[in-house]
């Protein structure tokens, strides 16, 4: 009896990329012999070995854990070093300014920049707005941290609502001899689009002591306090917000047969089987799914699903028995799906019955972020002695902007 290797062991966290995609690439060639095993066992006994199966299972769990530890260190390496650069005389008097403020509560500086400035940098309910450097910083891990924003469109908005108008049927035109009438075309019909800003909030506490220790960078510390927390809620808001003080997200609209679009609807191909994919030619849906795209949003699409599900199409096979899942090619990009990257979103519902687990579109196009500008800070040093609370708010809402380039995929007999 041949002796079945064991399944990939955890290995210590690696520190640099390369060691990461080399782990994560060794679980990768351990899964397919390990599945190329199970589905011969299928065929030759009708049925896999437990053994087999748990160890499928066992090594697809290390490749979710391997490609967190890749995600991980790419978003490491890409992260800024607050502070560290040479900025302008205004950035480092206002990045001084408002570090006193959040250390003592010392207003005076922040208020004498405004007046200097002419401007106003305080909300109508009070607080500051943070310098420039946390504010970016914010933004660049919630990208990491919402696959959904890294993907859509994201506009800044000085206003509270972002209005869009949006053609939904082409110019009307015809043809014509050179010297015939030229009969009036009719009118485009255009729909307003309206995406307003919803109040994203924190609020991170600190000690006395902490803040002061000045060998603490207190804009740093909000930004690792924040990120994590607004980018979870963005996800999920995203997603399947319900558009009630939060965005809406792209399942939250009205889903209807691909047979039966109409703009102002999500459009979705069926499996064919209730909770699961069909038995017989399981990946005909998702080309089913891929083709019911116009070949404009196509070109810039991308598969949009949770690790689990993920973790059950890891097994598809062509015909020729060529994995349809691909790892990624280079360290820090994303793995691949019929060639289309996939996006691992963990707010996407799990396979079951009249799920829609996976979604497919050119999200560039279809759906909009719409951020306020500005991340502010409100010191407060009363409501819970002895901590510090810093009420962080920031404003930002979200929905689809074209209907037509998002598809999913429902898990249902029709």
């Amino acid at each position: 009896m041949e002796t079945q290797k064991s399944a990939p062991e955890t290995k210590a966290v690696p520190e640099t990329m390369a060691a990461a995609f080399d782990d994560f690439m060794e679980a990768f060639e351990a899964f397919k012999e390990t599945n190329d095993r199970r589905l011969g066992e299928i065929e030759q006994k009708l049925t896999a070995d437990v053994v087999t199966r748990e160890k499928v299972d066992r090594i697809n769990r290390a490749m979710d854990e391997h490609k967190r530890v890749l995600d991980h260190l790419a978003l490491k390496k890409a992260r800024p070093a607050l502070g560290g650069g040479e900025g302008s005389p205004e950035a480092g008097e206002h990045k001084a300014a408002f570090s006193a403020y959040m250390r003592r509560g010392d207003e005076s500086a922040l208020r004498a920049l405004e007046g200097k400035a002419m401007s106003v940098g305080s909300a109508a309910d009070g607080g500051y707005l943070v310098p420039p450097e946390t504010d970016g910083e914010i933004g660049r891990r919630l990208s990491a941290a919402s696959p959904i924003r890294a993907l859509a469109t994201v506009r800044q908005v000085s206003g509270a609502v972002l209005k869009k108008p949006f053609a939904t049927s082409g110019m009307a035109s015809g043809w014509v001899a050179e010297t015939a009438s030229r009969p009036q075309t009719g009118t485009v019909q255009l729909a307003e689009l309206s995406f307003p800003t919803m109040e994203l909030y924190a609020m991170p506490a600190a000690t006395p002591a902490l803040l002061d220790d000045a060998a603490v960078d207190v804009e740093s510390w909000i930004a690792s306090e924040v990120d994590i927390v607004f980018g979870e809620q963005e996800g999920t808001a995203f997603v399947s917000g319900d558009g009630i003080n939060k965005p809406k997200g792209f399942l939250s609209y009205t889903n209807v047969a691909e047979a039966s679009w109409s703009w102002g609807n999500i459009g979705y191909v069926a499996t064919g089987a209730a909770g699961a994919f069909k038995a017989s030619g399981p990946s005909d849906t998702l080309i089913d799914t891929i083709y019911a795209l116009k070949a404009g949003h196509r070109q810039n699409a991308s598969f949009v699903m949770n690790r689990k599900t993920q973790a059950a199409i890891r097994k598809f096979k062509d015909a020729d028995g060529n994995y349809l899942w691909r790892p990624p090619a280079t360290p820090g990009q994303a793995a691949s799906l019929m060639g289309f990257a996939i996006a691992e979103a963990e707010d996407m519902p799990d396979v079951s019955a009249d799920s829609f687990s996976i979604a497919f579109g050119d999200f560039r196009a279809g759906y909009l972020v719409v951020d306020r500008t500005g991340v502010r800070v409100l010191r407060d040093p009363y409501s819970a002695k002895p901590y510090v609370l810093f009420y962080t708010t920031k404003r930002v809402g979200g929905g689809v902007q074209n209907f037509e380039a998002i598809k999913l995929v429902k898990f249902s007999a029709s």
